[in-house]
């Protein structure tokens, strides 16, 4: 049974390719670093904030610090504008939460929280993990954990929904079901957006009572 689903931020409740982009590109150009590298631009998808900085700076502090006092002057407004969630997530996130109890678990950290309001799920969360926590970012399974502790729900009574390599690492450190989203990690539970996500829980749902039935005629 699935009491707990914890999703991810980026690339799953929205694309926010451009709005990465262009945060990372402001900071760097504000210390005469050049823009983003396409590998990069995919990294800045699904690692935290500091990961990036911290692989930009190679090592050199002060850097590093230039690259945190720009991000702490930045207006989040700006690049909150340019994400894209695939509908309307508040209705949508109502409805599951009828059936499900809702978290989120993001490599995010400051930001976290203004993007809560910013989507409108302000109360939606139940739980609410980030980098912000000081926990390790994910692949760490950390905030997963947090989530789980904070909603006091068992690792096997949760789903993660992400939409990459590391979120897929982190669920499994962490113990509990994964489901990915989009063509940018592979998993045998994946679905092509989170339109789909619903019917996938329901069939996880099915799957794991049908389990609990034959082990318990054994």
């Amino acid at each position: 049974m699935i009491d707990l689903v914890i999703f991810d931020a980026d690339g799953v409740l929205f694309d926010s390719v451009e709005a990465n982009i262009a945060y990372y590109n402001a900071i760097f150009s504000a210390i005469g670093e050049p823009a983003l590298s396409p590998i990069e631009e995919r990294e800045g998808i699904y690692y935290a904030t500091i990961q990036m900085f911290e692989r930009r700076a190679g090592g050199d502090p002060a850097k590093l610090a230039r690259m945190k006092e720009v991000a702490r002057g930045l207006d989040s407004a700006r690049f909150f504008a340019m994400l894209r969630p695939p509908f309307d997530l508040r209705p949508f996130m109502l409805e599951l939460r009828q059936r499900y109890r809702l978290a989120l678990a993001t490599n995010r950290s400051t930001t976290v929280f203004a993007l809560v309001e910013h989507l409108g799920l302000a109360e939606i969360f139940e739980a609410v993990a980030s980098v912000f926590d000081r926990v390790r970012p994910k692949p760490a399974p950390d905030m997963l954990e947090l989530c789980l502790r904070r909603a006091k729900v068992e690792p096997d009574r949760a789903v993660y929904v992400g939409d990459s390599p590391i979120d897929r690492e982190a669920a499994l450190a962490a113990g509990i079901r994964f489901i990915g989203v989009g063509d940018r990690v592979e998993h045998d539970q994946r679905i092509g957006g989170l339109g789909e996500l619903p019917a996938r829980l329901e069939a996880l749902f099915a799957s794991a009572g049908q389990r609990k039935a034959t082990s318990s005629s054994r």
